[in-house]
């Protein structure tokens, strides 16, 4: 026979859960893209708890979609490969032989990787590029740049079908040409796509940041459209947010019914911005 105590750490856990209900009911079959990266692919155990989040997350009844990036991998691999790059206004130009370094690495290297860790916390993953079964056809987004591909034809049907059988699409943001090209597509641009495509409830974008900020420093938890346009205009969203930021207007104009730019450093983060009030990013919804 054993006997055990109750303490304030179970009561808050059964409190939290609890309190969780209403958001597991709101996202019952809900669709939600994340973008993976930065902190969140740093590490094993980074990946180990990202993984976890999702695996809950489909167990809940979400159906879940990853899509990944993997910049800091292409550059060790196209250094050890002696293969230098050039750049056009601080972007790098993806050449043949570029491309296919950073197709090795994305689908081949990153994707198994991400599948393998979602699998070791009991889920179901698949790992995909956007060449499989057409799910995203490109076109060039700036002949300069060579093989940098902007999307511009997604057939979502394959994930679907995924998540009928509750599996987890891990997707690597490489796209197909109409001619048989290979075009690498940035991750956020992929992700932006592919909510917009599946009609998503929540595109997640992970990021190192604590989310948008205002003139004072403070993060904004919520955000209209109009407002983001307004604070890029005045500079208050500047450098490396401009992109995040004009990915979630894209989608959320494209159907999403929102986009949230969330600190993946977070512990939980996913779970704390769908499961709870207070959410853990900033929500940027149209006007």
């Amino acid at each position: 026979m054993k006997t055990q105590d109750m303490n304030r750490d179970w009561t808050a856990t059964a409190e939290t859960l609890s309190r969780a209900v209403p958001y597991l009911q709101r996202f019952d079959d809900a669709i939600v893209v994340i973008k993976l990266g930065g902190h969140a692919m740093g590490s094993d155990e980074a990946m180990a708890d990202f993984a976890r989040d999702v695996v809950l997350l489909r167990l809940c009844g979400v159906n879940p979609v990853v899509v990944h990036g993997g910049g800091p991998q292409i550059n060790r691999l196209l250094d050890k490969l002696e293969i230098k790059s050039e750049f056009v206004n601080g972007k790098r130009v993806t050449d043949a032989a570029t491309v296919e370094v950073v197709e090795m690495v994305l689908s081949g290297i990153v994707n198994k990787k991400i599948v393998q860790a979602i699998q070791q916390q009991g889920g179901k993953a698949v790992g995909l590029s956007g060449k499989d079964a057409n799910l995203m056809i490109c076109e060039p987004t700036d002949p300069a740049l060579g093989l940098v591909g902007t999307p511009t034809q997604m057939d979502p049907s394959l994930l679907k079908l995924l998540f009928e059988k509750e599996m987890i699409p891990v997707i690597a943001p490489i796209g197909a040409g109409r001619n048989g090209e290979t075009y690498n597509v940035n991750g956020d641009t992929a992700a932006g796509a592919y909510a917009k495509a599946l009609k998503a409830d929540r595109l997640l974008l992970l990021t190192d940041v604590s989310g948008v900020k205002n003139a004072a420093g403070e993060v904004l938890t919520e955000l209209k459209a109009a407002e983001i346009r307004q604070m890029t205009a005045d500079g208050v969203i500047a450098g490396g947010m401009i992109p995040k930021t004009e990915t979630a207007l894209d989608a959320v104009e494209g159907g999403v019914r929102a986009a949230v730019i969330i600190d993946g450093r977070a512990p939980n983060a996913c779970l704390l911005e769908l499961f709870t009030e207070q959410g853990a990013g900033s929500m940027i919804r149209a006007d």
